[in-house]
């Protein structure tokens, strides 16, 4: 079973309990771990989405970087790519162009680690916070950025 399907699976029979809990989901030589408030049959209240990579690709970050930027779509806001740090092989995506409601900046940063680990998150401003994604988004979102690759 692909990450995708198998991460949309556990999604849909997981239901946290008493705050902040995380689901891990395997496939494909990926592990998904979402960590989230809430979690119904639609969709979750998600703190972070981070996915760790089982041995390495011979993809260095910055094509990594690339490749996500060009396949994730299904976020709020598109990703472009921010800064790529060669020597510590690190790249930092984040919202092309921020969701602005009243006074208040929200825009999601993905920071990609060599070319095996991968970190979702939220902010408003410069604080993290937890965003809502439909169950269908959070699977292809992360099965996006794993075949990104």
């Amino acid at each position: 079973m692909t990450l995708e399907n198998t991460l949309l699976e556990r999604l849909s029979e997981w239901r946290p309990q008493g705050g902040r809990q995380e689901l891990l989901a395997t496939a494909d030589g990926w592990a998904a771990a979402v960590t989230a408030d809430r979690c119904d049959e639609v969709g979750c209240l998600v703190w972070e989405v981070n996915l760790r990579r089982d041995g390495s690709a011979g993809v260095d970050v910055k094509s990594w970087a690339s490749a996500v930027a060009q396949r994730v779509t299904g976020l709020l806001e598109p990703l472009k790519i921010v800064e790529i740090d060669e020597t510590r092989k690190e790249a930092q995506l984040r919202s092309e162009t921020p969701t602005q409601r009243g006074d208040k900046r929200f825009y999601y940063e993905l920071l990609l680690r060599g070319n095996a680990t991968a970190l979702l998150r939220r902010y408003q401003a410069r604080e993290q916070t937890p965003f809502a994604l439909t169950n269908e988004v959070l699977a292809r979102v992360t099965a996006d950025v794993a075949a990104s690759v």
